[in-house]
């Protein structure tokens, strides 16, 4: 099984007596009942509820370690310093490196908790034989988002990012940071867009290029490569052909996502 050194993320340790409280009140995930050694996945909204940084969250002894993006983890540093007030929590960067493991973790490591799909992480030293982009075509196949690469704008809600199908947020957990927003969308139903894969023949449109279904706009690509591309597409305009850049391109619908979630379409 491929292990691989995900360099693109970086490790943030938060300990202290008001750890778990404290970020338990900020993140959309149940921090206080995590167990030392158990890990989850979840993020942190801004205060109307779009997606800022996502997270694994690690049970430690005394406290979490966070698995974020690396190149915004000084942010998430300064965010959550921000937040701190008066709790009682050391908030410091981690330099372990982090590994995945794929089609199914490699002994040591721990399941990711998105989907089985994606294998398991490890947090520390490991023999690596495969590298990220190697990582990437697997997430990408699995047709799971990558926030860090398909939200840079601060402007997507979790749902659209599929947290709520992902565990990436806990709805019976109480108050955190943007619930209110996203607690309505998930009751409501007011979901109009969602991250799916889309693949086509040859090498990926632009980060941006616009999906049609028609004449109709159906949402726009993503993060991708050669052959497969992660998009934000409009849920009501998933039958049909869609087109990128004139080129046909085929909605694939995860294994992971359940059967009622998208409305009845050829996909």
């Amino acid at each position: 099984m491929p292990v691989a050194l995900l360099s693109s993320r970086a490790l943030i340790a938060v300990t202290g007596p008001d750890a778990r409280p404290f970020l338990h009140n900020l993140l959309t995930q149940d921090v206080e009942t995590l167990a030392p050694g158990e890990l989850r996945y979840g993020a942190l909204l801004s205060p109307p509820g779009r997606l800022l940084f996502d997270l694994f969250i690690l049970g430690t002894e005394d406290g979490v370690l966070l698995d974020v993006a690396a190149e915004r983890r000084d942010a998430l540093i300064q965010r959550l310093s921000m937040y701190r007030l008066r709790a009682r929590v050391e908030i410091a960067a981690d330099d372990r490196p982090v590994h995945a493991a794929w089609p199914a973790p490699e002994e040591g490591f721990i399941d990711d908790p998105r989907t089985p799909l994606l294998g398991g992480r490890l947090y520390g030293e490991a023999a690596a034989d495969a590298n990220e982009d190697d990582y990437d075509r697997h997430r990408l196949m699995v047709g799971a988002p990558d926030p860090a690469r398909d939200a840079p704008d601060d402007k997507t809600y979790p749902i659209e990012a599929d947290f709520d199908l992902l565990n990436g947020i806990d709805f019976h957990k109480g108050c955190f940071v943007g619930q209110e927003t996203t607690s309505r969308m998930k009751r409501r139903g007011a979901i109009k867009n969602r991250m799916l894969p889309l693949d086509f023949d040859g090498p990926a449109p632009a980060f941006g290029a616009e999906v049609l279904k028609g004449e109709l706009r159906a949402g726009e690509v993503l993060s991708g490569r050669d052959g497969s591309v992660m998009a934000l597409l409009r849920v009501d305009r998933l039958d049909g052909d869609l087109t990128v850049d004139g080129r046909p391109v085929r909605l694939r619908k995860p294994a992971w996502m359940g059967e009622d979630v998208l409305p009845s379409s050829d996909a």
